[in-house]
């Protein structure tokens, strides 16, 4: 009796261990391609940037903080703002959804999408 008892005690962590292991390896990883954005094809404010503000901003800029991102307004308040001056690696509004504060708001290529943007001149298109 105290043969299996000290057998099953010398074995039970080398179990655990093997047991978090297969765990550990049986997990799915997923891995997804960066969409990569061509900065010469032009960027349409209303077709491509406003969704983006849309879909990951207005919960918390819908008026009462600036800017004011909903639709309508987001242009004439990320202009008279100053959030989209040149370099556009420098506007307000690139530092901003690439802090830390609202750094997973927003998609890499939804990033790259708003800075192409701004380096083509900001423009209501």
């Amino acid at each position: 009796m105290k043969l299996k008892t000290k057998l099953l005690r010398s074995s039970l962590p080398a179990a655990i261990v093997f047991a978090g292991v297969v765990l550990l390896y049986s997990c799915e990883q997923y891995g997804y391609e960066q969409e990569v954005i061509n900065p010469v094809d032009t960027v349409h404010f209303s077709t491509q940037i406003q969704p983006i503000f849309t879909n990951n901003c207005i919960d918390c800029h819908k008026g009462a903080r600036n800017p004011d991102l909903r639709e309508g307004n987001s242009y004439a308040s990320l202009r008279t703002g100053g959030y989209v001056d040149q370099p556009a690696e420098t506007s307000r509004l690139y530092r901003q959804i690439t802090s830390a504060s609202h750094f997973s708001r927003t998609l890499p290529a939804e990033k790259q999408l708003i800075l192409i943007w701004i380096q083509q001149g900001a423009l209501n298109n």
